[in-house]
């Protein structure tokens, strides 16, 4: 007898335009593994006026919890996906695409236009988050392509890896190593397999580590997660960034759409310099400098 497909838990909510960035956030809080948006624009439509927010979790009992902290007027509900065939449907919309000045990310189905002078990083994010093609992605990416110089200068650490992109653009930009970290095996998975497409197996490692368990020092720190986390993890994140080195947080909403995010990461790596606030939407990444010896 044939087993039955495997059914995903979801939680499915209707919310205005000028909110989605607000609760797409709160998802990832509440412990969404990812979030499709779905509007008139998308392949699948969401309610007519409104955006429709499907948030994948891990079991029944964390979507179910989930509902219960969700505002009513979005309509939490649950929602369930079986078999695997679906996860393959936005391949169809993955095109290639310029991350950062230089830079061109292409998924190993399509071929990346040539451009004089542009590197190319094949990536297959898998189930894991990552395209590069979210706000929090590409300011990071921006960053670190303003920050070339820097970059090259020694190794980087990038913490909730997700699909590695970060470490791969690091790498293309020239740093001599990169380590990738992530909390779910899955990511590290998908991060090593992407160090293989593009040949850096020897230059970028992945791990489930906690960061804490990190014991080296780099120059230069990524980590584009989310407020909350980013704020319980200062204690043991500041310290992997080496004296006078630069720490690059994003996955932040902008002050008038979360107000209390900005200040929280402030008061958390209050030994740190902020040199710059970077926005692209209503997201927001900021630039930290670790104190000189």
């Amino acid at each position: 007898m044939a087993s039955a497909e495997t059914s995903y838990p979801y939680v499915a909510i209707d919310v205005a335009e000028d909110e989605a960035d607000e609760a797409g956030a709160r998802l990832f809080e509440l412990g969404a593994r990812g979030v499709e948006v779905r509007d008139e624009t998308t392949l699948h439509r969401g309610v007519s006026g409104k955006v429709t927010l499907w948030a994948g979790f891990a079991s029944e009992d964390e979507a179910r919890a989930a509902i219960g902290e969700l505002r009513a007027a979005w309509r939490p509900r649950a929602e369930h996906v079986v078999g695997d065939a679906w996860r393959d449907e936005w391949k169809k919309h993955f095109e290639p695409f310029r991350i950062c000045p230089g830079i061109v990310v292409a998924p190993p189905w399509r071929q990346a236009p040539e451009g004089a002078g542009e590197r190319v990083i094949v990536l297959e994010p898998g189930r894991a988050f990552g395209t590069g093609l979210h706000e929090t992605t590409r300011l990071v990416a921006t960053i670190l392509a303003e920050r070339a110089a820097s970059v090259a200068a020694g190794p980087v650490l990038d913490v909730g890896c997700g699909s590695g992109i970060l470490a791969l653009v690091a790498l293309a930009l020239g740093a001599p190593s990169a380590r990738a970290v992530d909390v779910d095996p899955e990511a590290v998975g998908v991060t090593r397999e992407n160090a293989k497409r593009n040949g850096v197996t020897d230059r970028l490692a992945a791990d489930d580590d906690p960061v804490a368990a990190v014991p080296a020092r780099y120059p230069t720190v990524v980590a584009n997660i989310e407020c909350a986390p980013l704020v319980a993890m200062a204690p043991d994140l500041a310290p992997r960034v080496a004296p006078g080195g630069l720490l690059i947080l994003s996955g932040l909403l902008a002050e008038e759409v979360a107000p209390s995010q900005l200040p929280d990461i402030r008061r958390a790596y209050a030994e740190m310099t902020m040199e710059s606030v970077r926005r692209d939407g209503e997201w927001i990444a900021v630039v930290l400098r670790a104190p000189a010896l």
